[in-house]
């Protein structure tokens, strides 16, 4: 019997393709039925599906959501007086924003599952924080934009958190000078949105010649690359041109969602984007949804364990990718890993960076 508490106490990437397999197929089964259950509109879809879930299927046989439906309607599994927090999504001026509805039961699991997945990439040691970011983003504990939480779920990660930008968004150098000075001798963590720390961080250190010595630094930074792709800035470049100007080498990146916070998927050292056993990912063929083999690009569907107070553990998003292999890393962690292929063409831009707008 699928039990997130128990599973929750398991190493991020400890279970092999078919110990994963074997939890997965009782969690899909249980998480559907208790949202089946306890959610009005996903009961109504899986009845439209005529999906029987009193059976055990294949967890690929299990209906998943188009991601954009969390825009459209309240999909949640709890009352409202069990509301405990409201996520919402970026999204420019004009655009309709996911609403994710949290109990404090699975707002707790996500925070644990977070602190999880990162120590193994960062290791458990509280390390100084280099926010780049404005601390007025985070103002609002009460309902969370996606950019907001990352920052506070990342900041539980580290210690001295201190913010690189000002109130205008400017950077700011005398913080970030003094905050170094500080911790010259120690490993640092400095996290932010991609294109955040493209736009306000290394463009101006590379403008004004400014010299920032960070070769302790790790950097982790995700919310997409739309608006770099069209520079024709990839990871790799990116990674590149951030050397060039502070010395950092260790710059990682991540993928995920505000529909499935918490369980996020980490860039490893050999470049490849992993699945926690607290996620998993199917690609699927655009044209007929059928799943793809390894080195076939697709619509990635994301799994989540975590989910309990909304239907968002199938979602299909609206981003294409391609699975390497699994169980196969040369980091040694333990099952599937992929990369991204951008965006679907008529998808919104929607990554929690690429959607600031300048004042």
């Amino acid at each position: 019997m699928f039990n997130i508490d128990e599973t929750i106490k398991l190493r991020p990437y400890s279970l092999n393709k078919q110990e994963k397999d074997s939890l997965y197929k009782d969690a899909m089964f249980h998480l559907t039925k208790k949202h089946y259950e306890d959610c009005s509109m996903y009961n109504n879809l899986l009845d439209n599906f005529d999906f029987n879930i009193c059976e055990s299927h294949e967890v690929n046989e299990y209906p998943f959501l188009p991601v954009r439906l969390f825009k459209e309607y309240e999909l949640k599994s709890i009352e409202s007086e069990n509301i405990f927090k409201t996520m919402t999504s970026s999204g420019t001026s004009g655009q309709q924003v996911s609403r994710i509805f949290l109990d404090k039961g699975t707002s707790t699991n996500q925070t644990k599952v977070l602190t999880k997945i990162t120590s193994d990439f960062l290791g458990t040691k509280r390390l100084p924080m280099l926010v780049i970011d404005s601390k007025q983003v985070v103002k609002n504990r009460k309902l969370f934009s996606a950019r907001g939480a990352g920052i506070l779920g990342f900041s539980m990660l580290g210690r001295d958190v201190t913010y690189a930008l000002d109130d205008d968004m400017n950077l700011d150098i005398p913080v970030v000078q003094a905050f170094l000075e500080k911790h010259g001798d120690e490993n640092i963590f400095l996290f932010g949105f991609t294109f955040m720390i493209w736009e306000y961080f290394y463009k101006v250190l590379k403008e004004k010649k400014i010299s920032l010595d960070l070769s302790k630094g790790m950097m982790l930074h995700g919310g997409g690359f739309k608006k770099l792709l069209d520079r024709a800035v990839d990871n790799d470049t990116y990674k590149a041109c951030l050397k060039d100007v502070c010395g950092i080498k260790n710059v990682y990146n991540y993928y995920g969602m505000v529909e499935q916070t918490g369980s996020i998927f980490m860039e490893c050292e050999c470049g490849r984007l992993h699945a926690s056993i607290f996620s998993d990912i199917i690609i699927r063929n655009h044209k007929d949804f059928s799943p793809c083999e390894i080195g076939e690009i697709g619509l990635i569907q994301l799994i989540s364990l975590l989910p309990g107070s909304y239907p968002g553990h199938s979602i299909l998003s609206e981003d294409l990718g391609e699975l390497i292999g699994e169980d196969n890393c040369p980091c040694g962690r333990l099952g599937k890993t992929f990369k991204i292929h951008g965006r679907i063409k008529s998808a919104e831009i929607r990554g929690c960076s690429d959607t600031h707008e300048k004042r």
